[in-house]
């Protein structure tokens, strides 16, 4: 019985949390705050904790998910209809390298030293805060940079070089499952999909490991590749 309580209340929990990160939305996470961060740890220890604790039973479980999830909804509700609360929640971001000097105090304003700073910035790519004309400090602790002039890759518009229109592939077949949404978003039907895979010598959808279609180009797409067979000795 224990047992079964057990998986009872990590099932239940497991669909609260589930339900509560969905109505948070993608931002929860994709863009984390330290607010978000700590709520995140919060909401799932709350229901760990509870989980083998046996005097908790379902119904807390559910109440308290509940209740931590109506909170934070309705902060991240006050912060998309307030400017001025969401910049007391989440900060602003930080002008950190202005027309390329360091801004030391605002370093320190965000307890950010000069070694942080280094590892932000060779993440984007630049290797010497000497090239960076001007650095932000996100609110979620990234750094976006804008190199000095003579540090910015050229591009097909400054070397007078005609580009190609980029066009954005659609993949259509994924572990031998045909992506049926994709597929008639592009204008294309399994019809013509098979006529595809028949002209690359595919004869069946489980035999594709991906395929993909980009506009102009059209299919790519890989097989499985077979295991191959070892010889007795």
């Amino acid at each position: 019985m224990v047992f079964f309580n057990i998986f009872i209340e990590l099932l239940t929990g497991f669909f609260a949390l589930f339900l509560i990160t969905k109505l948070l939305g993608k931002t929860q996470f994709a863009q984390i705050t330290p607010f978000d961060f700590i709520s995140a740890l919060i909401l799932g220890e709350m229901v760990g904790n509870a989980i083998f604790d046996q005097d908790v039973s379902i119904l807390h479980i559910l109440f308290a998910v509940g209740v931590w999830g109506v909170l934070i909804y309705t902060v991240e509700w006050l912060s998309q209809r307030f400017k001025s609360f969401r910049a007391i929640l989440e900060g602003r971001p930080t002008l950190v390298i202005d027309k390329g000097h360091i801004c030391y105090n605002r370093l320190k304003k965000n307890m950010l030293d000069l070694n942080q700073l280094q590892t932000l910035i060779r993440a984007k790519g630049h290797f010497a805060l000497n090239e960076i004309e001007y650095a932000i400090l996100e609110t979620d602790g990234s750094v976006s940079v804008l190199p000095k002039m003579k540090y910015t890759p050229a591009t097909a518009q400054d070397v007078n070089v005609k580009g190609k229109e980029v066009k954005l592939p659609r993949t259509f077949i994924i572990d031998g499952e045909v992506l049926k949404k994709d597929l008639k978003e592009a204008g294309f039907d399994e019809t013509w999909l098979k006529q595809q895979l028949k002209d690359q010598h595919i004869s069946s959808y489980q035999d594709v490991l991906f395929c993909e279609w980009i506009e102009n180009e059209g299919i790519y797409a890989t097989k499985y590749k077979k295991p191959e067979k070892t010889s007795k000795t």
